[in-house]
């Protein structure tokens, strides 16, 4: 889900039985707004990646680097780049002796484990 820029309307004039009203967007609201939903972006990116890290089936490292290598930080896309990352995230029967919590799915399982956390951090 990336970010999309937000952008100034024009403004509008209403008519009501009291009068009229002119709604003027000021100016200066969109790039503020741009900047701070990019920022939240970036450290929703960070912390998905940081958050999956104990998740990632991990022999060598190299999936979980190839989640960092593959990220752009505050796209709004984490990409795990590895050319086996996409078996190891949909084979969930592989069971993982060396550490339970590392398998298959691991970004819908971190999402169901840090909902409240990830939710602070879009709130913030």
């Amino acid at each position: 889900m990336a970010f999309k820029p937000i952008t100034n309307p024009r403004g509008a004039i209403i008519q009501g039985k009291n009068g009229k009203a002119e709604l003027i967007w000021n100016a200066g609201c969109a790039p503020r707004m741009n900047e701070v939903l990019s920022k939240k972006q970036e450290i929703i990116d960070s912390e998905v990646l940081r958050l999956c890290a104990p998740m990632v089936p991990k022999r060598t490292g190299a999936l979980e680097r190839s989640g960092t290598l593959g990220t752009v930080i505050g796209s709004g896309e984490v990409q795990y780049i590895a050319p086996y990352a996409r078996q190891q995230y949909y084979n969930t029967s592989q069971t993982r002796s060396y550490d339970s919590r590392r398998g298959g799915m691991w970004f819908e399982r971190m999402k169901t484990a840090h909902r409240t956390q990830i939710l602070k951090l879009v709130n913030k």
